[in-house]
């Protein structure tokens, strides 16, 4: 269990490598939804049938005009899905299902749904749903910046600036078209209307809004190297990750290795060299640290390689950004950069210079779930806890005080006993399901989708935050083709032998359904379990009979 810094003491020359062949990257351990699964193969598209209708003293098998399909029964539908669910693949793990009607709340199919499943990215659902439900879709994290006085007449601030984080991940190239430095000149832009042209001082990063360690204690070590096991941070900036590129330089001649955005933080050890029939090149990064070692080949001509690799104390970068981005304003900083003592939240006799608001959380969310952004997850997580997790001017900055994620976490459980959920229905131990101590049950899946399309009064925006099968974020490359495409709305999941799905479909009958399911214990390539999940909805949607 990851406890403090120290637990990285035994590892810091351990490190993980990208291997890259034919320009793809192979990553050793996939973390949660690393990149948009492969695409199952699945039956063709059918059309909506309107069923021909029978006396009603007769009871045969409906009347079937030449080139339509048979009206299915609902027996039909079920026995479908078990037999899918028999498949050789799969025998040796763990399949759990439900699916109900979402007019009636009718179960459908079930196949151990109050058994706890690892959920991988579905746990999503609950910390993203809860953060809309308790925080409300207009919220906005604050970034501000303090001093000892506001500018004087010539635009002068006497002393150092301290900003202020209070987690607003949308300080993000994710949010401006992979602008790196949009995020920051917003900020940039408050600071020069306040009135300040010369800051005679150093700009002071403060983190301390969270509590707690930055890597949820259940993560493991090999994933924490990538864009989807960056640290939490309350400075968080362009999602806590940097880009890598690796390209061939002079023939014979050391590689060109660039990071963006440029910055000092990271020290590049480069032996790569230029040559060779085939590219050889990798990139390793200590685990607590921003040193890069890359070595290998590349040849002339090749196109090289790429990869996003997590920032170790992205706040150092945040300022360091910031100090940079004053400074190309025209701003000048006397100073240098530092980050403040940690654990120090109360900075008497200071004054707000400037403040940054975020994005509104309804935009948030949908950069959140479409993509499976974690780090955005275990913002939201961290947030709900201070937020929520207290009453009014009760928070306690004690050793004995629940940390941001444990209070969050505490947040969520009461409201799934508020939604009617079972208080048992899943364990947490992060917010965005890369921890493998994760679990759920598909129950407690289908009941949060039902309150959040039937009771939320964020209905909408819930909706909106889901990824469309065929058409965007996870699910951009699969059910296209079929009767789920821009039709099915949900949350995928996905690390090492596991795979879930949930969401809505409307089946061809035009009756909506909640669905959850949840494949565990099955190796291999993605595709043998997402074949089998995706080939449900498509059954579901392709269903012209009724459920209620």
């Amino acid at each position: 269990m990851i406890s403090n810094r120290m637990f990285l003491g035994v590892a810091l020359a351990a490190a993980i490598f990208f291997s890259f062949a034919d320009g793809d990257v192979v990553i050793r351990s996939v973390g949660a939804e690393p990149r948009p699964e492969p695409t199952a193969t699945m039956r063709p598209r059918t059309a909506p049938i309107t069923p021909t209708p029978t006396p009603a003293t007769a009871t045969p098998s409906p009347t079937v005009t030449p080139g339509t399909k048979p009206v299915e029964t609902l027996e039909q539908l079920q026995s479908k899905i078990r037999m899918r669910l028999f498949d050789p693949l799969v025998r040796r793990g763990r399949v759990g299902v439900k699916i109900a009607s979402l007019n009636s709340g009718k179960v459908i199919f079930e196949q151990d749904s109050e058994k706890y499943f690892m959920p991988a990215s579905n746990m999503k659902n609950f910390t993203v749903a809860a953060a809309i439900d308790k925080l409300g879709p207009d919220f906005r994290f604050v970034t501000s910046v303090y001093g000892t006085s506001l500018p004087d007449p010539n635009g002068t601030v006497k002393g150092d600036i301290r900003v202020y984080g209070r987690g607003d991940i949308s300080i993000s190239n994710t949010f401006f078209n992979g602008d790196n430095y949009k995020g920051i000149d917003n900020l940039v832009d408050r600071i020069a209307a306040a009135g300040v042209k010369r800051i005679e001082g150093s700009i002071v990063g403060d983190e301390s809004y969270f509590k707690g360690f930055y890597i949820p204690q259940t993560w493991e070590w090999d994933d924490l190297q990538f864009y989807y096991g960056a640290e939490v941070s309350a400075l968080p900036v362009n999602d806590n990750a940097v880009s890598v590129a690796v390209t061939p330089g002079a023939n014979g001649g050391p590689c060109v290795v660039t990071i963006t955005p440029p910055n000092t933080l990271f020290q590049i050890n480069n032996l790569c060299t230029t040559g060779g029939s085939r590219r050889t090149a990798s990139v390793v990064k200590k685990i607590d640290r921003n040193v890069l070692d890359v070595t290998g080949t590349v040849p002339s001509g090749d196109d090289g390689l790429r990869a996003a690799v997590a920032v170790t104390r992205p706040a150092e970068l945040f300022i360091a950004l910031l100090k940079q981005r004053l400074e190309f304003r025209g701003i000048t900083v006397t100073g240098s950069v530092r980050m403040s003592p940690p654990n120090i939240r109360s900075q008497p006799g200071q004054i707000e210079i400037a403040r940054l608001e975020s994005v509104p959380l309804s935009l948030i969310a949908a950069k959140t779930m479409k993509p499976s952004q974690n780090m955005f997850t275990e913002v939201l997580l961290w947030t709900l806890g201070e937020e929520r997790g207290f009453p009014a001017g009760q928070r306690v900055y004690s050793e004995s005080d629940p940390d941001s994620s444990a209070a969050g976490i505490n947040v969520i459980k009461a409201f799934l006993k508020d939604i009617g959920a079972a208080e048992d229905g899943i364990l947490q131990y992060d917010g965005s399901g890369l921890s493998r101590h994760d679990l759920i049950t598909p129950s407690a899946v289908v009941s949060l989708y039902t309150y959040m399309a039937k009771q939320s009064k964020y209905a909408p925006v819930w909706r909106e935050s889901l990824t469309i099968a065929g058409v965007d974020g996870t699910l951009t490359n699969r059910m296209r083709g079929t009767q789920a495409q821009a039709n099915f709305r949900g949350k995928t999941g996905t690390i090492d032998q596991v795979s879930a799905l949930s969401g809505y479909v409307t089946t061809a009958a035009g009756e909506q359904l909640v669905v959850s399911l949840v494949v565990n214990n099955v190796g291999g390539r993605a595709v043998t379990r997402t074949s089998l999940t995706d080939e449900i909805v498509v059954a579901l949607a392709n269903f012209n009979g009724r459920v209620d």
